[in-house]
């Protein structure tokens, strides 16, 4: 669950997300342990701030930057497409951050747009690294990860991957959300959405 709260220190409105780890198994708490790892890593103006963290008992605290704004999905679902001039800015700060994040062998694995925030002046915030992983040039990895609709080729066909690439498909899956306002690929079941992005069927 997450909570909005005043944090003492900043006098900042701050979300904490609180996590129940007596309900998590050993392989999600590894998984929340290297979230915590990277987010502690990552300090750019367009990635979600990790102010602190708090352990207590069974729970995890994590005190984060708040974002007004919402989702980019939603954004998208109130005003529609953006206008290319608006999406340009959006999407060379989601750049920004990716390239930065890429910088540090850090790979995401979940960009969408259910992951990009908004601030109150509706600058790009990347959220959620549950997903991430650190990659190393020459080294493969070969979990499947994120959503369906902006996952890359390589991972559908199941084969391993070095790391950024999977990031750089979704860029351009996000892309195209942000100027259509739709996905560009699509399917009645995972079968047949796998389909159209291994042969490269999308909307127009």
């Amino acid at each position: 669950q997450v909570r909005l709260a005043i944090h003492i220190l900043t006098k900042k409105e701050v979300a904490i997300k609180i996590i129940d780890k007596s309900n998590l198994t050993a392989s999600l708490l590894i998984k929340l342990e290297r979230e915590v790892r990277i987010l502690k890593m990552l300090d750019h103006p367009n990635i979600v701030k990790l102010y602190e963290v708090i352990e207590k008992d069974n729970y995890l605290y994590l005190i984060m930057e708040y974002c007004s704004g919402g989702e980019v999905f939603d954004y998208l679902v109130s005003h529609g497409k953006m206008k290319e001039k608006e999406a340009r800015i959006k999407f060379r700060q989601i750049l920004s951050a990716v390239d930065y994040c890429h910088q540090r062998h850090v790979i995401h694995r979940d960009l969408k747009a259910e992951n990009l925030l908004l601030d109150t002046n509706l600058n790009i915030k990347i959220a959620d690294f549950g997903f991430s992983n650190e990659y190393h040039p020459g080294g493969k990895l070969e979990t499947f990860c994120g959503s369906p609709p902006y996952a890359a080729p390589e991972l559908f066909q199941g084969r391993k991957y070095e790391g950024p690439e999977v990031d750089i498909w979704s860029l351009g899956v996000i892309l195209y959300t942000l100027v259509s306002g739709m996905l560009p690929f699509d399917g009645q079941n995972l079968r047949e959405l796998r389909e159209h992005v291994l042969k490269g069927k999308f909307r127009i």
